[in-house]
């Protein structure tokens, strides 16, 4: 097995590349690193967004409809950040954007737990989320009291 094994990228498709891009930039400040060439097929086209020059997400135009969450596939998407206040900025700049939550504000992860963070969606249903690993716990209850906050949204 390999010793440096560790993700280095997610893949997602979307209905419309324009939108997810923008709805990326906007509220999670990820940048075009690069994407399809002028002239690409509708269906073929793709945008590779990161930070700092990392390569974070692949958007792929190649989905019919949208996330469905009942099916086998990727449950949820999360973005780790360092503090509560930058959580509190992406919940901002969702609000801004009109997304759906899935919870009211910053909340943790569990009961008693000091993580937590914001659960939305994206434009297509991808359920996504934005923590931080400590700073939550004054913020409010846990959604579930026996189960992840994340796990069941």
């Amino acid at each position: 097995m390999p010793a440096s094994l560790r993700t280095g990228h997610v893949g997602i498709n979307v209905t419309d590349l324009d939108r997810s891009v923008a709805f990326y930039r906007d509220v999670l400040g990820l940048q075009v690193l690069g994407g399809s060439a002028p002239g690409t097929a509708p269906e073929r086209r793709v945008a590779q967004l990161g930070k700092e020059g990392t390569l974070v997400l692949t958007v792929w135009q190649q989905a019919a409809g949208a996330h469905e969450r009942d099916r086998a596939g990727l449950h949820h998407l999360a973005f780790e950040v360092d503090t509560v206040a930058e959580v509190r900025e992406a919940e901002w700049a969702l609000k801004e954007r009109g997304a759906t939550f899935q919870y009211d504000g910053v909340v943790p992860h569990g009961e008693g737990r000091d993580s937590g963070g914001v659960f939305f969606s994206d434009p297509d249903g991808t359920r996504l989320e934005v923590f931080t690993s400590s700073g939550v716990a004054d913020e409010g209850k846990a959604p579930f009291a026996d189960a992840p906050t994340c796990g069941f949204f």
